[in-house]
């Protein structure tokens, strides 16, 4: 792997200086992203103004980036908004490369990545046309068209993109029963700013815990949400914790100055006790008070007996780490007789849950796959329940 795309989800510069120096020590390009949000063409927007991603972008150009990533998770960036950030950075970095990446939820996508490109963005995203727009990358071959012909045309052959397309297109029918059920773009995005990453995983998940038939009021929520957090930039993990908390304000019928008023007795859900705890680090603009103090009362981090919370990287506040007691454990947990490599190490470390659930499904497969096979020899059909073992 050459290039490592380094972002933090808050844009806080501390939680990213470890990995850009990291990726350059070992000789990889350094592709640094600054997350967006709000909209820089609206001078009523607030905080996230264009002098704030500007600054931002010097403090990444000072750690000695090689590329720069502009990382529109949420697709914001309106055509204007994308002429006046992008044309400043390069006017301020004329050689700095810039790579856009965007989402084309409201459908403004290939308008946005056009307008970055006449400002002097190096490349932009795309996908194949049968699996573009709404939540996805903007149409890769309307780029391709729009362009052909100008100083951007892109060389690529159209005919050569839409014959690979018609793969895709095939593919997309036989995963049909498995999408979402987004049918159409949603130019409300511009009001919940919700990443398209999230927005269709929310949509499963809302109906999964009882909220079905309440979409819309999950949006509203997830918006209200991100004020009472303090307008923060909502790309994982910090837009899991907006999600978690919009869904626990449907869920309990709150109203926005209800979760103020009664912060001190609601259960919020762990994400967002752990933000204001500052598990994600600072966010630019600091926590919302008096919501901070209110959630966060009578409360101490697990494991550190008197901290309430991070007060800068929360990586700095970590006590080290025995890897070889972690090894030692899972190897008797798993029983893999020294088998255990440093992937599932660092794989537990991270995501325990997740890497426990792994090992059960592959411990499951190393049973039934014998007994399949004496089925399938007898044609005997053998079903699995789809959820759950």
């Amino acid at each position: 792997m050459d290039v490592f795309r380094i972002f933090d989800s808050v844009n806080y510069l501390e939680n990213m200086r470890l990995g850009i120096d990291a990726v350059g020590t070992a000789g990889g390009i350094v592709e640094a992203a600054c997350c967006y949000t709000g909209d820089v063409s609206n001078p009523n927007r607030g905080q996230y103004d264009l002098e704030y991603y500007l600054n931002f972008v010097r403090q990444l150009e000072a750690l000695g980036i090689h590329v720069l990533c502009i990382k529109d998770m949420a697709g914001l960036l309106k055509p204007q908004a994308a002429t006046m950030l992008i044309g400043a950075i390069r006017k301020e970095f004329p050689n700095l490369p810039i790579h856009v990446h965007t989402h084309d939820t409201s459908g403004t996508g290939v308008a946005s990545m056009l307008a970055c490109a006449y400002a002097g963005a190096d490349a932009v995203d795309g996908a194949m046309d049968a699996m573009s727009g709404t939540t996805a990358q903007p149409s890769l071959g309307a780029l391709v068209a729009a362009t052909q012909g100008t100083d951007l045309d892109t060389g690529l052959d159209l005919p050569q993109i839409q014959a690979v397309n018609e793969y895709w297109e095939e593919c997309r029918g036989l995963y049909a029963p498995f999408e979402s059920g987004q049918k159409t773009g949603s130019s409300d995005v511009y009001e919940h700013e919700m990443p398209g990453g999230q927005y269709t995983n929310l949509l499963f998940q809302s109906n999964q815990l009882g909220l079905t038939g309440q979409w819309s009021k999950v949006k509203k929520a997830y918006a209200m949400a991100n004020r009472l957090l303090g307008d923060i930039i909502k790309v994982t993990p910090s837009s899991k914790v907006t999600g978690d908390l919009a869904q626990f304000i449907v869920a309990n019928s709150l109203t926005e100055q209800e979760v103020i008023d009664k912060a001190e007795t609601l259960s919020f859900p762990k994400s967002v006790i752990e933000y204001f705890q500052g598990f994600l680090g600072i966010p630019p603009f600091g926590f919302p008070e008096p919501l901070r103090s209110r959630v966060l009362k009578g409360r101490t981090i697990e494991g550190y007996d008197q901290l309430q919370c991070f007060e800068g990287r929360p990586g700095a506040e970590l006590k080290p780490y025995d890897f070889d007691a972690a090894r030692k454990k899972l190897t008797e947990k798993w029983n893999t007789d020294g088998n255990l490599g440093d992937v599932d190490v660092m794989s537990h470390i991270m995501y325990p849950t997740v890497f426990d659930d792994c090992k059960y499904f592959y411990q499951f497969l190393s049973v039934t796959r014998p007994i399949n096979a004496i089925l399938l020899a007898n044609e005997t059909t053998f079903a699995i329940p789809r959820h759950g073992i």
